[in-house]
């Protein structure tokens, strides 16, 4: 129970890889906001965890919009009695090639990763600095965070500047004991992922198994995708970790594909 009665606010856990974190959390003692934009999936993974016998609950936010992000935050604090730990997980995938690139797109994906997790970040950090527990925040970067892809130029910008992010809240955020980590996942089979492999192969001229084996699989030592429990298990290292040892750093989880 290294979370136990640890508040945590995981946004986009309706699903993939927030809703693994969530659910590790759980199982780690901790009481679970279920943020994302879909309220009815949030609250139906709530819903499984209550009868679980957690304390968890559901939270609409878009995390691009200011005014919902504050107030999401609000009532978790005022539901739990505070924040303890930020999983800024919520995103999405777009691609082409850059000279392609709609603008209004390339705009969407920045504000979902770096404007929600900025805004989901000053929303915590004022109830983290005043609780005196302390706290860690957890972007949910990308094996792109490190490398650069094709077709993926917004993405990669936007999973680079978390680990800038990142650096900054562990400065700022030490002597008041709050840690700032990111996740560096590689491809995880998700619905984003998917939804990726007849992009590509569509793009790319290949077939959508050529896209698995030879684009996002190529480069890891055993052919294997990273799964949503790889990620969760990060996640809760970073959450229950006792000092400011590990702050302001990134963590590669990608069965080789980059190695630091």
């Amino acid at each position: 129970m290294k979370l136990r009665d640890k508040v945590a606010v995981v946004t986009g856990a309706a699903s993939g890889i927030g809703k693994a974190i969530a659910l590790a959390y759980s199982h780690a003692g901790a009481k679970v906001a279920i943020a994302d934009l879909n309220k009815d999936a949030a609250e139906a993974v709530a819903g499984e965890l209550r009868r679980r016998g957690v304390q968890a609950m559901s939270v609409a936010m878009d995390v691009t919009s200011e005014a919902a992000v504050e107030a999401g935050i609000a009532a978790v604090a005022d539901a739990f009695g505070g924040v303890d730990i930020l999983v800024s997980n919520a995103g999405i995938q777009i691609v082409h090639p850059l000279e392609e690139f709609p603008f209004a797109e390339w705009k969407k994906l920045l504000a979902i990763h770096l404007d929600g997790a900025f805004l989901t970040t000053r929303a915590c950090l004022p109830r983290m600095y005043a609780s005196g527990r302390g706290g860690s925040i957890i972007y949910m970067g990308s094996v792109h965070s490190k490398e650069a892809s094709v077709l993926k130029a917004p993405y990669v910008t936007a999973k680079h500047g978390l680990i800038g992010l990142a650096k900054v809240v562990a400065k700022e955020g030490a002597k008041h004991g709050v840690r700032a980590n990111v996740i560096c996942p590689g491809f995880v089979r998700t619905p984003l992922v998917e939804k990726q492999i007849p992009e590509q192969a569509k793009t790319l001229g290949l077939s959508e198994d050529d896209v698995i084996r030879k684009v996002m699989l190529k480069e890891t030592v055993d052919g294997e995708f990273t799964t949503v429990e790889d990620v969760a298990e990060a996640a809760l290292l970073f959450a229950s970790f006792p000092s400011n040892a590990l702050t302001g750093q990134s963590l590669v989880v990608s069965h080789g594909w980059f190695m630091q």
